[in-house]
């Protein structure tokens, strides 16, 4: 039976002369893109920084805020998994929210995904260094500043990933497998040390701090927890059959991560008891119960959170330097992201552009602090935090975007594939499930910086709206390039 092909125009060349450069197709399977996928998610770094905000907003209960975000991000991967089985790309959101809406959505979804993924990340860079400062100062007592080991974690990165996807995401397995084992070998040392005092009540809703207004305080968190879920989409052009593996590969991943958040949830209440006022007094709870119940040997955590900063760092830009690459192949973005190295077919400026500029914005963080009224250094933790705030809230705009139109893409270019349940109803509960972390993440009443994220999201939207209708104007021909390209194209 003939695979199915993607409706809409035929390739056609980018906006320089000649056909489209493509990235070096089938080389990755399904294993390996679903490995990539969950280093990017990065459970032991995203955990140890995540879980104390989540324990001190949900309670006790706090599993089953796991859980829910689980329920909702595999909702999100519905409507991945169903645009990639159609139309598989690159370009991920951007071409799925393009080829529904049109070019100006196209250019503005390129826009709002590359910031905020630049914005996020550059949080990603940060913490990289900040936690290998933390470790070697607790171990040592070296205490060199972290933006030197910043600049070395990331320069390797980047090193591995001009060396060819096929390196770079073995790498990132490798990097994701013993950042696994070692929070597997603590959550299970720390269950079995406290045997005699488990509880079932961590599963109970009726421990839930206030009820539902607590899972909902708690829900953004936990489902920023599981940001990176969508890394397998963008590797579809280099993907073995992406129409399947991509699909396959985000609900695997989701599902392993949701299953191993719990256990780590479970693992950490705990070690503290079930005290949830004395593990809210911990930066890193999870690190303290390996101190613990493993003494020396809670290096092994140590070693989780190096391992998973270095997984991120080459799974996250890997992937998202691939949206930007596509962006650019199209014109949506400037050109010469568009290029591929002729040998190893790697989008090495879109991924050289990509880092550096999550550098500059580290950059001028840094000199905001110094410059401010307290004029103090900036803290990678506290920066950690807040440029994930921010990157969030641009990020599950795209989300929000391309729930929207899963259905009217199914219905417009494959109504014969049209189903209700998965190409309607969940889409509609995805929606729903972005919508209450982006009410919680835009209230009023945070304190500073948190108040005026809302505002530069606002202000980043109007501005790519504006933007890309007046180079739609300028450039007619763009609407035939939005997904032109797709990625198991002969």
């Amino acid at each position: 039976m003939p695979k199915p092909r993607a409706v809409g125009p035929p390739p056609t060349s980018g906006p320089a002369s000649g056909a489209p450069q493509r990235l070096r197709g089938g080389v990755l399977g399904m294993a390996d893109i679903a490995a990539a996928t969950m280093a990017n998610v990065g459970p032991a770094m995203s955990f140890f920084f995540s879980f104390t905000f989540l324990a001190t907003t949900a309670g006790e209960g706090s599993p089953l805020t796991i859980v829910a975000a689980g329920v909702a991000v595999a909702l999100l991967g519905n409507t991945l998994a169903e645009f990639s089985r159609a139309h598989p790309s690159a370009g991920s959101f951007i071409t799925f929210v393009g080829k529904t809406f049109g070019p100006v959505s196209a250019v503005t979804t390129a826009l709002l995904a590359t910031l905020g993924y630049i914005v996020a990340m550059a949080g990603v860079i940060s913490i990289s260094g900040g936690f290998v400062q933390i470790t070697l100062h607790h171990y040592t007592g070296v205490d060199l500043p972290w933006i030197i080991w910043t600049l070395l974690l990331t320069g390797l990165a980047v090193v591995l990933m001009l060396r060819g996807v096929v390196v770079s995401t073995k790498w990132a397995g490798y990097f994701f497998g013993v950042e696994m084992l070692m929070l597997v070998v603590v959550s299970v040392a720390a269950i079995v040390e406290h045997r005699g005092d488990l509880s079932a009540a961590p599963f109970l809703p009726s421990h839930i701090s206030h009820g539902f207004k607590g899972l909902a305080a708690g829900f953004p968190l936990a489902v920023y927890m599981f940001i990176g879920w969508e890394n397998s989409a963008a590797l579809a052009e280099e993907t073995e059959n992406p129409r399947r593996n991509v699909g396959r590969a985000v609900f695997s991943s989701v599902a392993i991560m949701t299953v191993s958040y719990i256990l780590f949830a479970y693992s950490t209440l705990t070690g503290f008891g079930y005290d949830v006022a004395r593990l809210g007094d911990s930066p890193t709870p999870f690190i303290d119960v390996a101190h613990h119940t493993l003494g020396a040997l809670a290096f092994v955590a140590y070693l989780g959170g190096l391992t998973s900063t270095l997984g991120v760092l080459v799974a996250g830009i890997n992937s998202q330097a691939r949206l930007v690459f596509n962006a650019g192949r199209e014109g949506l973005l400037p050109s010469f992201l568009g290029y591929v190295h002729p040998t190893r077919r790697t989008p090495n400026k879109a991924i050289v552009t990509f880092t550096a500029t999550s550098l500059l914005i580290i950059g001028g963080w840094a000199l905001g602090h110094l410059l401010g009224p307290g004029g103090s250094s900036m803290n990678p933790v506290v920066f950690f935090t807040e440029s994930s705030t921010l990157g969030a809230i641009l990020i599950l705009l795209v989300y929000l975007a391309s729930n929207i139109a899963l259905p009217l893409y199914y219905r417009r270019y494959r109504p014969q594939e049209f189903r209700k349940v998965r190409h309607l109803i969940l889409p509609a509960l995805g929606t729903v499930a972005i919508l209450v972390p982006l009410y919680y993440l835009a209230k009023p009443g945070q304190p500073a910086p948190y108040n005026w994220f809302p505002y530069a999201a606002l202000a980043a939207l109007l501005a790519a709206v504006g933007y890309a209708a007046l180079l739609v104007r300028r450039d007619p021909s763009l609407a035939e390039r939005v997904g032109s390209i797709v990625a198991d194209a002969d």
